[in-house]
């Protein structure tokens, strides 16, 4: 009854992240963490030229105050505690705030491998799609579980991106593959499951500005993925103002900034309050 409005819907979504790439001469980013939780952030980031965003649910553990966590390494450990509906009030306030031309994929809970096993319900895909999502962030860790994501996530209009880990991440962040060859044969898995875009964790979350230069290996697992697939790919973790020049050398087309920026509003926000009270 409405799987041709749904099926538009996605070929609309993905529009808006072609057309991003192409502005930028084949790249791209894409701004998570505050810029993705907080809708005054949210319209910043866009103001600033921003046409992908990710509101995600560790992230707004952070947003929340949710058990008094500060890190978003403590926030992966209880992500799953923040509720559907939680993630459909912001995805439905980021996006009256920046318009429909700006591509919002939502990371949920059951969306990622969690710590405590969560289910997403039939109407959950519903819940968010209708809250104006238009796509999932997903770190499912088997391909069977990810086709089952991607089947009911197009149901209802929503594309999906899904990321390759290592198999050491300090928390499971998606299938796991290590050397490039096998960056290459889970990259094409997941295309031919479905997947509108795939991506690859670095290995360096939640070093944000710290973060130094990427590793050769790093270089050849994310050229190994960009070779393999003909969809949209992605980077993520670590990404700052020094190394993104040499994550883009490899081709990837969507740099996931989060850490970096999170630090410096944080900086900021310090910095003005503290230059207020200097002298008061």
């Amino acid at each position: 009854m409405i799987s041709n409005d749904m099926k538009l819907k996605m070929e609309k979504s993905m529009q808006i992240v072609h057309k991003a790439i192409e502005m930028g001469n084949g790249h791209t980013i894409l701004s998570t963490g505050i810029t993705g939780d907080d809708a005054r952030l949210a319209r910043a980031a866009v103001e600033g030229g921003a046409t992908l965003l990710e509101p995600n649910h560790p992230a707004l553990v952070l947003a929340r105050g949710h058990r008094g966590i500060t890190s978003m390494h403590e926030a992966e450990k209880y992500r799953h505690e923040i509720s559907i509906d939680q993630m459909a009030e912001v995805t439905r306030g980021v996006r009256n705030v920046v318009g429909e031309d700006i591509y919002l994929t939502v990371g949920v809970p059951g969306g990622f491998t969690e710590v405590k096993p969560t289910i997403l319900q039939e109407e959950d895909f519903l819940k968010m799609s209708l809250a104006g999502a238009n796509g999932l962030h997903t770190h499912k860790s088997s391909l069977k579980d990810l086709e089952e994501l991607v089947k009911k996530a197009h149901k209802y209009g929503l594309c999906v991106d899904a990321y390759i880990g290592l198999p050491d991440d300090l928390h499971t962040f998606g299938l796991s593959a290590e050397k490039p060859e096998e960056v290459a044969k889970v990259a094409k898995q997941m295309e031919s499951v479905g997947v509108s875009m795939v991506g690859l964790m670095t290995g360096m979350s939640y070093e944000g500005v710290e973060a130094g230069e990427i590793h050769p290996f790093l270089k050849e697992r994310l050229q190994a993925m960009v070779e393999a697939v003909k969809i949209p790919t992605l980077a993520e973790g670590g990404i700052n103002l020094d190394n993104y020049k040499a994550f883009k050398e490899t081709g990837v087309n969507i740099l996931v900034i989060g850490t970096s920026i999170d630090k410096m509003v944080e900086q900021a926000a310090t910095k003005v309050v503290s230059d207020f009270l200097t002298d008061y």
